[in-house]
C-alpha cells in the first residue's frame, strides 16, 4: 500500500519532501477529495456527471499517459495506475471513466501509425480531449462495409464506457468479407453517431456506459488504427494488459476506500457491543481481529498490484521488440493482481458491515456503493477464467493465450 494512503489512513501530515503541485499524485488526491464531497449524493442520482468531469479535464491528468514527444505528460503506468485508484476511493465510476480514457490512448499507442500517433495524441493534448469507449469485442452488431475511401459503419455497440459527454470513440466493428474486426476511432459528434445514455446497473451508475448507435458512418482509412484481418502483433495485445491493471486498480481503490470508511465509522461512531466489556467499539479484540484479516486481504493485493504496474512498464517500452514470452509473462502477473484485487474488493465492501452495525446501513453514509460498486464491475470478464489460466501455469507453465481479456 502507498505510503500516501497509509498516512492518510492514520491522519499523519506530510512532510517537508511532499510533492509540489503538478505532481500528478497530489493532482489526484485534491480532486479526490472534491469528487468525495458529492459521490454518494451523485451515486444515488445516476446519470451523466457533465460537472464532475470537466473537473478532471481542468486537473490535467487526462494527458498522463501522453508521451512528452506529443505534448503529454509522459506518465509511466504504475503513476497512471495510481492516480486510478485514488480517485476509486472516492468515486469509482468517474475513475472508471477517466481509466477508460487512457484505455483508448493506449490503443492508439499500440495499434496506430507513427502518422496516427502524432495526431490524435497531439489533438488530444492540444485540444483536451475526453475519449470514450466502443471497443466491445464481443458486441458483433456494429458492421463495416468496404467504402471508396474506407469503411462505413452501421450497428450498435454496448457496454460504451465514457460515451456519453465523450469528444472521441475507440470503435471496433465486424468486417464480414474478411471474418474479422477492424479497430478504428471518430469523433463523436460525427454525423450518423447517436450515443444513447440508457446505463442502468445498481452500481458504477455515473460511468456513462450506454449503447452507442451507428448510422451509414464514414470510417476514413486515415482513422483506422487496426485494419480487418491484420494479424495482431504481441505489442498490440498488450491492450487488454492495460485494461485489467486498470480494473485491478478500480477495484483496489474501492476496497480501500472501503477499509477508509469502515474503519472511521469504527473509530468514530459505532457503539461497542454490550459483552464486549470495552468501552469502545474500535478498542474490541473481535473488531480488531477482523480488522487484521480485512487488512491481510489489502496488503498482497495492492503489492501484487504495484508489482504488476511495474512489469507492464517494462514490457510496453519494448515496443515492436516485445515477444509471446514477454506478453505471456506480463499476462500472468495482471491475473494474479487482478484475481486478489477482486477478492479484496468484494470482501471488505461486504463484510465492512458486521464491522460498523446496524447504523452504519443509513442512506445519508452510503457505504452500500463499495460492494455495490465492485460488485458490478467485477462482472466484466468471469474471474474463473483468470483462475484457469493461474492454474495451467502453475501446473504446466502454460501462458495464457492472449485474448480481449486475457
Amino acid at each position: 500500500m502507498s505510503k500516501a494512503f497509509i498516512k492518510a489512513q492514520h491522519g499523519l501530515h506530510a512532510d517537508a519532501s511532499a510533492p509540489s503541485s503538478n505532481d500528478p499524485i497530489q493532482v489526484a488526491t485534491a480532486l479526490a477529495a472534491r469528487l468525495a464531497e458529492s459521490a454518494n449524493e451523485r451515486d444515488q442520482a445516476g446519470g451523466h456527471a457533465a460537472r464532475e468531469r470537466e473537473w478532471i479535464r481542468e486537473s490535467g491528468l487526462l494527458t498522463l499517459s501522453i508521451p512528452s514527444e506529443f505534448g503529454g505528460q509522459g506518465a509511466d503506468w504504475a503513476t497512471v495506475y495510481q492516480t486510478i485508484r485514488i480517485l476509486a476511493r472516492a468515486d469509482s465510476a468517474l475513475a472508471h471513466v477517466f481509466g477508460f480514457h487512457h484505455l483508448q490512448l493506449a490503443g492508439i499507442r499500440l495499434y496506430g501509425s507513427a502518422r496516427q500517433q502524432r495526431r490524435l495524441l497531439s489533438d488530444t493534448v492540444q485540444q483536451r480531449l475526453f475519449w470514450g469507449n466502443a471497443l466491445n469485442p464481443l458486441d458483433k452488431r456494429t458492421v463495416a462495409a468496404d467504402a471508396a475511401d474506407g469503411f462505413t459503419l452501421d450497428g450498435i455497440k454496448s457496454f460504451s464506457s465514457g460515451s456519453v459527454g465523450s469528444d472521441w470513440l475507440t470503435v471496433s466493428a465486424w468486417h464480414a468479407p474478411s471474418q474479422s474486426a477492424l479497430i478504428g476511432v471518430l469523433p463523436t459528434r460525427q454525423d450518423g453517431v447517436a450515443v444513447q445514455p440508457d446505463w442502468d446497473a445498481f452500481g458504477q451508475r455515473q460511468t456513462d456506459s450506454g449503447n452507442v448507435h451507428f448510422t451509414q458512418v464514414a470510417l476514413p482509412a486515415e482513422l483506422v488504427l487496426q485494419a480487418p484481418a491484420q494479424e495482431a502483433t504481441p505489442q498490440a495485445t498488450l491492450r487488454s494488459q492495460v485494461a485489467q491493471l486498470i480494473m485491478t486498480n478500480l477495484y483496489l481503490g474501492i476496497a480501500e476506500g472501503a477499509f477508509e470508511a469502515a474503519r472511521n465509522y469504527t473509530r468514530d461512531e459505532a457503539k461497542a457491543w454490550f459483552a464486549s466489556g470495552v468501552a469502545k467499539a474500535s478498542a474490541d479484540p473481535l473488531i480488531q481481529h477482523r480488522y487484521g484479516q480485512l487488512w491481510l486481504l489489502l496488503r498482497p493485493a495492492v503489492l501484487l498490484a504495484d508489482h504488476a504496474g511495474v512489469e507492464l512498464d517494462k514490457v510496453f517500452n519494448k515496443g515492436a521488440l516485445i515477444s509471446a514470452r514477454d506478453r505471456g509473462e506480463l499476462a500472468v502477473a495482471v491475473a494474479e493482481a487482478k484475481c486478489l484485487a477482486h477478492r479484496a474488493g468484494v470482501e471488505i465492501s461486504s463484510q465492512m458491515f458486521e464491522l460498523t452495525g446496524a447504523r452504519s446501513t443509513s442512506a445519508k453514509y452510503g457505504f452500500d456503493r463499495f460492494w455495490r460498486n465492485v460488485r458490478v464491475h467485477t462482472l466484466h470478464d468471469p474471474i474463473d477464467y483468470k483462475y484457469r489460466d493461474l492454474g495451467r501455469f502453475a501446473l504446466e507453465g502454460t501462458l495464457p493465450e492472449p485474448t480481449a481479456y486475457s
